[in-house]
């Protein structure tokens, strides 16, 4: 008697996408009062980059801040270059002044899950983040000054601190229909007073 052929395994989907497709796309829909699910608000990607600003041609930080960003991200981190020189800044073009990791489908939800549920409840004197941050498009950025709050890190590779950015590319109508997304999503903004 022939086996049957063993069943293929199941792709593996990132719990905030499925309760994005599932829940929030219908729920926004209704709430923003849009006629089209296409109109309705989606992340395109997330953008995690570390400038290196003063320490850019030290190699320790550099190797530290490339390594921080493939532990938490997944990726490989791509290098930034200059492309002009400004002499105040003493920057040359085509000097390497930070690094940057653009997450998309799987890996983009899987982030911004633990960045939303894990990460940010662990900043210090955290109220919530801030509203301000939004620019015209509807894109969120949040600074981070410290990587220790990654709990991928070991004690080793936080001794050498630097700063990173987290910049949520938003495609929304509207700059308020990208903060309803956020909301949905689990961002804990201030509270209004």
């Amino acid at each position: 008697m022939a086996k049957a052929p063993a069943a293929a395994p199941a792709k593996y989907q990132a719990r905030l996408k499925v309760r994005y497709n599932d829940q929030i796309k219908a729920e926004l829909q209704k709430e923003l009062k849009l006629d089209n699910i296409w109109e309705v608000p989606r992340l395109e990607k997330i953008v995690v980059n570390a400038g290196l600003g003063r320490a850019k041609d030290d190699k320790k930080v550099l190797e530290a801040a490339a390594n921080t960003i493939r532990k938490i991200t997944g990726q490989q981190p791509v290098d930034t270059i200059a492309r002009m020189s400004i002499a105040s800044f003493k920057l040359r073009e085509g000097n390497k002044i930070g690094i940057k990791v653009t997450l998309r489908d799987e890996r983009m939800y899987e982030f911004a899950d633990r960045f939303i549920n894990i990460i940010l409840p662990r900043l210090r004197d955290f109220h919530g983040v801030a509203e301000r941050s939004f620019d015209k498009q509807g894109n969120y950025s949040i600074g981070l000054t410290d990587q220790s709050v990654f709990p991928e890190l070991s004690f080793e590779e936080t001794s050498t601190p630097h700063g990173l950015q987290v910049i949520f590319n938003i495609k929304a109508k509207q700059p308020d229909h990208a903060r309803a997304l956020l909301e949905k999503l689990g961002m804990p903004f201030e509270r209004r007073n």
